[in-house]
């Protein structure tokens, strides 16, 4: 297998983070004096990706609370509130104002609403009667970097939002992020996506650049000579993907430990590693031996932020398809500890020698420490992808994704309801067979969805009800009965036309090494359709055919580095929408959208703060970005892909191995939060994890 190829730099987005910190700063900064911080705990990871107790502390933070029912005891005069604008924050906050006053406490009180106010907060403070007592504002909290090339709005119930509850607060706060990036580093000449949302998105944001523009023209930029445009995947357009296994070793890890706002849950004994390079374990690669997997699933544990930047290891793995991680981690381990023998060596080297090599030792030390990690999280997982139920699931989605004997998938989901499969694994494969084959018989589905509120509880009939109303209609019964409303019915899925038409399935012959190079590489030959749709606007030659097949497009092997290359990579096309597949885009319902903008004309500078961040966007490209002129002469742009209901890390994975296959274009992910299938379902079913303990705040 070849080696990954090394990673591209696209537009610095540290910017964005540098924004959110500044907002915060300001909104505390308003508040005079010390003051307690009472916290939704659903801000408390995406708040950790931006800040740290230490800046809140500078800035006046005594002491953080969890906002939750029951009475607060507040050691300051001020109380600043932080929450999303939910009704049920909104009520306890107003009991807890009042549990004061009949307290006789006196409380100077500040609601900062994220990321915007609301006139429904105002309304609802009104009516408890403490409207007064409180000072409303805003932390206007958008696009968080996660990762290089992701930034994410950190909301992980967009989808129950838009498809579920049909409150469409998410899109608008959507437009308003993107909106940002506009202000940032110009319009995108160019929007296209797909998806009734989609289709709403981009009217919210073209309007909204309408008209800001018309109110304020001097502070919107000129058309982006950074982006060459926006594609927006309606996550409805595309339920497959997200419901099936994540196979890339980050996709797993989400899985299986569940990565919340790029952090998880980690024995203690993976992050504690020796530094003396001379208790490394002899002959067998330089990290030490992990605790077996039961030991450490029974450790105390402590959080890990999952970051490429400071964790090579992790970036050599994050995309990778499971089954080749093992070979790299070998491969790591012997390069480490070939490393460490020339440490070892050293005893007759010069003093400048031994200087130069001390100060590589560092980086040695936390690759050792990092190898050690991934070591043992790999083998976490590799029970749980060896077990029965695992097994199963996988080869029934395989089977589905083959259209192969459906009923027979069908009576087998049952068997790992006998078997005490989790109850999100089930209603994943149901799902997924029914948008497949257009629906499952009306009798297997009364009998199955009885076996399910049997096996796993009746709580769960409002989430069986939930997916099977419109507009979401992902588990419905073939045939529909004729009571079923127009939406329903037109909500089968062409998963056969496209199946063929989009390539979707590669052949069985081909070895992994062999699909490497074609996004289905990381679902281990299934090719995900949202990125296909993303191939069909950015790269129409990926639709078409595996660029490994294309000579000029395949890596050649570098002889002095011991590494692949990619060499004679095809030149990037101009964005022309759908061009050449509006047949295929078509077949999907929903809206088609294909918008060009024009430059406001903007000649003079902005408002004060926005031309110094819109000055400042430019120093924030990286030397390979679009200004710059690649190689073959022509210009180097970025494609924004947002994902609209969010998107899956395996998704992501797939994005960046597309944006190797060509030069000239690189991708930037944008979502409104990171799901996967199970994500998906317990938050439809209302049970998701709780975000955090009835203790002091930490972030």
């Amino acid at each position: 297998m070849t080696d990954h190829p090394p990673a591209r730099e696209t537009v610095d987005v540290s910017i964005l983070r540098e924004i959110a910190r500044n907002s915060l700063v300001h909104a505390l900064n308003s508040v005079n004096g010390a003051k307690t911080l009472v916290l939704d705990p659903s801000l408390a990871g995406p708040l950790s990706l931006v800040t740290e107790v230490s800046l809140l502390q500078q800035h006046g933070v005594d002491k953080m609370f969890w906002l939750e029912d029951g009475a607060l005891s507040a050691p300051t005069t001020n109380i600043v509130y932080l929450c999303r604008p939910r009704i049920t924050w909104v009520k306890i906050i107003a009991d807890q104002i009042k549990r004061h006053s009949a307290e006789s406490q006196k409380h100077t009180y500040t609601l900062l609403l994220v990321p915007r106010t609301s006139t429904l907060i105002t309304r609802v403070l009104e009516e408890e009667g403490v409207l007064g007592d409180v000072t409303i504002s805003s932390y206007n909290l958008q696009f968080i970097p996660i990762a290089d090339d992701v930034v994410s709005l950190e909301n992980s119930e967009a989808f129950k939002e838009i498809w579920v509850d049909g409150d469409e607060t998410s899109i608008y706060d959507s437009s308003q992020a993107i909106h940002t990036l506009q202000k940032l580093f110009g319009l995108f000449p160019r929007i296209v996506g797909k998806g009734d949302h989609a289709g709403r998105l981009a009217e919210l944001l073209t309007r909204q650049t309408t008209l800001h523009a018309g109110v304020d023209r001097e502070s919107l930029l000129d058309v982006s000579d950074t982006f060459d445009s926006l594609i927006i995947i309606d996550r409805r357009i595309d339920m497959i993907t997200p419901l099936l296994t994540q196979l890339t070793y980050e996709g797993l890890i989400d899985e299986v430990l569940h990565i919340r706002n790029s952090h998880i849950e980690v024995p203690v004994s993976l992050l504690n590693v020796p530094s003396n390079p001379n208790q490394s374990a002899s002959g067998s690669g330089s990290t030490s031996v992990a605790p077996a997997a039961p030991a450490l699933a029974q450790e105390k544990k402590r959080k890990y932020h999952l970051s490429a930047s400071r964790d090579p290891v992790f970036a050599e793995l994050r995309d990778l398809n499971f089954a080749s991680v093992g070979k790299r981690l070998n491969k790591a381990a012997r390069r480490l500890d070939d490393d460490y023998r020339d440490y070892k060596a050293r005893n007759q080297a010069s003093v400048s020698q031994l200087r130069d090599f001390v100060g590589k030792l560092g980086g040695l030390q936390a690759e050792h420490r990092a190898l050690q990690l991934h070591t043992g999280l790999s083998e976490m997982i590799v029970p749980v992808t060896r077990s029965d139920i695992f097994n199963k699931s996988l080869e029934i989605q395989q089977n589905l994704l083959a259209s192969y004997d459906v009923p027979g998938q069908i009576t087998a989901v049952e068997d790992l309801i006998a078997q005490g499969a989790e109850m999100q694994i089930v209603i994943r494969l149901l799902c997924l067979a029914s948008i497949i084959a257009g629906g499952i018989k009306s009798k297997t589905l009364e009998n199955i969805k009885k076996e399910v509120l049997q096996a796993y509880g009746y709580n769960y009939l409002p989430l069986l009800l939930s997916l099977a109303a419109p507009p979401l209609a992902i588990l419905l019964p073939n045939p529909l009965p004729s009571s079923a409303s127009s939406a329903v019915s037109s909500a089968k899925y062409p998963y056969t036309a496209l199946r063929k038409s989009l390539r979707l399935l590669i052949d069985g012959n081909e070895s992994l090494d062999e699909m490497e190079n074609d996004i289905s590489y990381v679902y281990s030959g299934y090719a995900p359709i949202s990125i296909r749709l993303v191939q069909c606007v950015a790269q129409k030659g990926g639709v078409l055919s595996n660029p490994a097949n294309n000579k000029e497009g395949a890596p050649e092997e570098d002889g002095k580095k011991g590494k692949s290359t990619f060499l004679g990579l095809p030149q990037a096309h101009p964005i022309v929408g759908f061009k050449g597949f509006e047949d295929v885009v078509e077949s999907i319902a929903g809206r088609t959208v294909n918008i060009t903008q024009k430059g406001a004309g903007v000649t003079n500078g902005a408002s004060t703060t926005l031309r110094q961040w819109s000055n400042r966007s430019r120093s924030f490209l990286s030397p390979n970005a679009s200004f710059s002129v690649a190689a073959s002469g022509k210009r180097t742009t970025i494609t924004v892909v947002f994902f609209l209901g969010g998107c899956t890390f395996t998704e992501i994975a797939a994005l960046r191995w597309a944006g190797f296959q060509t030069q000239g274009r690189k991708f930037l992910v944008a979502t409104t939060g990171m799901v996967n299938g199970g994500s998906m379902i317990e938050s439809i079913a209302g049970i998701g994890r709780a975000a955090a303990s009835s203790n002091e705040a930490n972030l």
